[in-house]
């Protein structure tokens, strides 16, 4: 077996020689090391030889196997180092600086413009639960308001949250009162795809709660984002609304930026676009959240990143933002 075993190392080395590329190697060391190779089959071997015989031959085929080893890692070695060598890093390299998606861009300066007024930025699932999603937000199962969203319903018996509204529960269970959060995500609701719908988008919710807020503080807050996002007065009109989780409820529309409020597909032909959902903070919700709505009184809203998005880059088509497409998207960066 001596002189068999030392012919195998020959062979090996032989074969060794040969190998300019890593994966020639790797073949090698599978033919000589493998569970097939002769090598194994002289290990399997000892559990059929005699005390004497295992004495003798078991401490020679471990003495092998480790020069083979050795014989393929110093081969390794080898063309490695030479890879390294044959690398020229004189080379011009084109680099193509990269950029962030625009919904990303607004979403930072919405939250620093709202950081800067005292809001602290949280986040939260976006598979939620029937009670945080609905329940918690005065949306009890009957309620009629659930037909208004057309919510995709999981097979574990939660949800694709369908707005950011239920950091608003997280948030009062975490932190109590007073309270100033806001919150950027992602949702989804089961639209059909047009120019102005998708059935995934970005909002960012915010609520303030303390003693003595009303809803002229909600008015100042939106003037002042709206007005430091688009670097200029923005012309907006209030309207009464409806959601459940407020009362009284408000729309909040700007003129459409794409067409100047002279009407197009965007903004459905209507000078404006929808873009905050508001109110003051229903009392059954400052319930749910563990606050005391005799004590205190809230706002909350819930703008749309995604349509945000649109006024500022003057995209006339939402379904451009989920595209993928480099082409289109590499264009923003921040200003």
């Amino acid at each position: 077996m001596k002189e068999q075993l030392k012919d195998l190392v020959n062979k090996l080395q032989m074969e060794l020689k040969n190998c300019e590329k890593e994966a020639e190697v790797l073949n090698v060391k599978s033919k000589y090391l493998g569970k097939k190779s002769e090598l194994n089959n002289y290990l399997s071997s000892i559990k059929d030889m005699t005390p004497e015989e295992k004495k003798i031959n078991g401490p020679l085929l471990n003495q092998i196997k480790k020069e083979l080893e050795k014989l393929v890692d110093e081969k390794l070695e080898v063309i490695n180092n030479q890879e390294i060598l044959d690398f020229d890093d004189t080379l011009p390299v084109e680099v193509e600086i990269g950029s962030l998606h625009p919904i990303t861009i607004v979403a930072k300066e919405v939250t620093d413009i709202l950081k800067r007024m005292g809001f602290t930025v949280v986040s939260g699932p976006e598979m939620e639960s029937d009670y945080y999603n609905f329940e918690a937000l005065n949306v009890p199962k009957d309620h009629p308001a659930r037909d208004m969203q057309d919510t995709y319903y999981l097979d574990n018996g939660m949800v694709l949250r369908t707005q950011t509204s239920d950091n608003q529960i997280h948030a009062m269970e975490n932190y109590g009162a007073p309270l100033r959060i806001c919150a950027p995500g992602r949702t989804f609701r089961n639209e059909d795809l047009d120019a102005n719908h998708e059935n995934t988008f970005f909002q960012i919710e915010g609520m303030v709660i303390d003693k003595g807020v009303s809803i002229e503080n909600l008015l100042y807050v939106m003037k002042n984002v709206l007005s430091e996002l688009f670097k200029k007065e923005v012309s907006v009109r209030l309207r009464p609304g409806y959601f459940p989780f407020t009362e009284p409820s408000y729309e909040i529309d700007m003129s459409c930026l794409i067409c100047g409020g002279t009407g197009c597909p965007t903004c459905k032909h209507s000078g404006y676009i929808e873009m905050v959902g508001s109110g003051m903070v229903h009392p059954n919700v400052l319930k749910a959240g563990g606050i005391d709505p005799e004590e205190y009184t809230g706002f909350a809203f819930g703008i749309g990143l995604t349509r945000l998005t649109m006024m500022k880059y003057k995209i006339n088509d939402i379904r451009v933002l989920n595209s993928g497409d480099i082409r289109y998207l590499k264009q923003f960066n921040i200003d």
